[in-house]
């Protein structure tokens, strides 16, 4: 292939891809290269991806073929390929699905290959020695122990051969389940198109090769309608793993306003309740919890002890660690994830992927913003210059320490301060990790605060405040980050993180991205401390960086203006907006 230096990407023989940010094709290319690499990087004229193994997988999985794959970078490319990349994309891509597990008919599973090579070198291997049974293999390939499936998976996968999983399951006890078509204001109902095209890709009507995976759409663009249009094609009880209590509850409201369960069918276990009935919601929290680090996870019986025909795993890439064992214990029960972004800040995706299922359905988050099933919105990052009075403890200070002096900056105080005033008929929710800090923030702005400790109830009178339009202001810590349904919130302000965290990023985004009955714009705005000098860059800096690779990827650029600006602004603008107001409620 000759040069094309027109053309707007590079791929380089490390498995990098440098996509020029500015190129008119940006968008398409951006769009199709989620499909099988992974952004690392997005300064302000390209953007840098990454070619890996469970990319590649992903995309072979989606049913991908390395042939188009390959075509599109040569079409796109400025340079050939280097044939090693084309080399690893046809061998990573194609290795998915080389290894198949079967049912034999009668209750066992069988592992098959396409080459009887393989399936002898693996049939010799130490690490899987323990994963299949020691009688002679059948005809077709391999037996394998029936309880070591998921592990077995999740093993071959880390020796580059992720299998497809076509062993079925167990069907469960039925529940006829159906959406309604009208809910209780009179407003109709029913799934949106890719809700539709989610659940199928999913379930795939009941066959083998559907029934496990993960559907990844963005926050308001209602994964919880998919997972309640999973159950419903599914049609057998079903086990719903949350994030906390709000979402269990959240999950509660929405299935019985939805679909034709009854409340006697949907139960609560918790701390408060258990209550394991046709429909079972339970938490994270709950499943994990044991009483000292040598006691048994008590609560892991809900897996066992009652015949799900499905699990749904909601913001699955928050799933602890813990849950992973025992969730490769159950692959026989269909399997559900719903998330935002399949981004793990502990770099478990492999587990997620062998264990819950690969990418089943995922659209970039633009797409849907422009066809108005999410806000469109607008991403601006503060620079605040750090207090004088701490610019010494910064410097002396370590990295960690670092990074707290530049989140809980005194100085973004007055920035928060003008930005409620700019958005004061706004619903804003302000967002942060350290509570001294929260709390400065709410007896400034006199706005309640929300944080772990906060009661449950205390917490919901407050959302239910917030939702009616009683409560303009909101300031909540990272209990805000998941699972929580506000549909009014058009104004995030997040004033500090949880340091580089992508998918903290992409959670808060999504609290403010419901569609408005106005058709209104939503703003997320970060103050990040800015650096001390002109080539320095503050610790917070280059989390915020980090923190804004997800959202960049999904086409959301952020904007950066410096703080001493928009308070300028705000004190020149707002004055004369606010007399207007005076008048306008004076005439009224």
């Amino acid at each position: 292939m000759a040069s094309k230096p027109d053309n707007p990407l590079i791929v380089q023989s490390d498995r990098s891809i440098i996509l020029e940010a500015d190129h008119p094709r940006f968008e398409e290319v951006r769009d199709r290269l989620m499909l099988f690499a992974e952004l690392e990087k997005s300064p302000e004229h390209i953007h840098m991806y990454r070619i890996t193994p469970l990319s590649l997988w992903n995309a072979g999985a989606s049913g991908a073929d390395p042939e188009e794959i390959l075509a599109f970078l040569d079409d796109v490319s400025k340079y050939p390929v280097p044939p090693n990349i084309s080399k690893e994309i046809e061998d990573a891509v194609n290795s998915y699905g080389r290894l198949e597990l079967i049912s034999d008919g009668e209750g066992g599973i069988i592992l098959i290959a396409d080459e009887e090579e393989l399936l002898e070198r693996l049939g010799d291997s130490k690490h899987l020695e323990e994963l299949l049974l020691p009688e002679p293999g059948c005809e077709q390939g391999l037996r394998v122990r029936p309880e070591c499936r998921g592990q077995l998976k999740l093993a071959l996968a880390k020796l580059g051969y992720p299998p497809r999983d076509l062993a079925g399951y167990h069907e469960g006890e039925d529940l006829p389940v159906e959406l309604r078509t009208a809910l209780g204001d009179g407003g109709e109902f029913g799934l949106r198109d890719y809700q539709r095209d989610a659940v199928e890709a999913f379930y795939a009507g009941g066959a083998a090769h559907g029934g496990s995976g993960v559907v990844v759409l963005p926050c308001g663009a209602g994964k919880t309608i998919v997972g309640m249009g999973a159950l419903a094609a599914v049609g057998k009880e079903t086990l719903i793993l949350t994030t906390n209590i709000t979402a269990l509850r959240q999950w509660r409201r929405e299935l019985l306003e939805k679909t034709t369960l009854t409340e006697e069918q949907v139960g609560e276990y918790s701390g408060e309740v258990k209550e394991i009935r046709q429909v079972t919601l339970s938490t994270y929290q709950m499943l994990t919890y044991r009483k000292s680090k040598v006691d048994d996870f008590e609560h892991f019986k809900l897996f066992f002890e009652h015949q799900w025909g499905l699990i749904i795993y909601d913001e699955v890439h928050l799933l602890p660690a813990p849950v992973f064992r025992f969730t490769a214990e159950i692959q026989a029960t269909r399997r559900l994830g719903l998330t935002a972004t399949l981004i793990r800040e502990d770099g478990k995706e492999t587990e997620v992927f062998s264990l819950i299922g690969p990418r089943k359905y995922d659209v970039p988050w633009r797409s849907l913003e422009s066809g108005g099933w999410i806000a469109d919105a607008e991403c601006v990052e503060v620079r605040v210059e750090l207090d004088p009075e701490l610019k010494e403890d910064y410097q002396l200070a370590g990295r960690r320490g670092k990074f707290r002096i530049a989140s809980e900056n005194p100085s973004k105080l007055e920035v928060i301060k003008s930005l409620v005033r700019r958005h004061r008929r706004d619903h804003v929710l302000v967002l942060g990790q350290y509570l001294d800090q929260l709390e400065a923030v709410a007896a400034r702005l006199d706005a309640p605060l929300i944080t772990g400790k906060t009661p449950q109830q205390t917490r919901d009178e407050l959302y239910e405040g917030f939702r009616n339009g009683e409560i303009l202001t909101l300031v909540v810590s990272k209990v805000g980050n998941f699972a929580v349904d506000l549909p009014d919130a058009n104004v995030a302000i997040q004033i500090s993180g949880t340091f580089g965290s992508r998918q903290e990023e992409a959670q808060r985004l999504g609290r403010i991205l419901r569609p408005k009955q106005d058709a209104g714009r939503a703003i997320f705005y970060s103050l990040v401390t800015r650096g001390s000098g002109i080539a320095t860059s503050s610790r917070e800096q280059e989390f915020a960086e980090k923190r804004q690779l997800f959202l960049t990827e999904q086409g959301y650029p952020y904007r950066i203006i410096e703080a001493e600006e928009l308070v300028e602004e705000v004190d020149k603008v707002e004055p004369e907006r606010e007399k207007e107001e005076v008048k306008e409620v004076q005439c009224s």
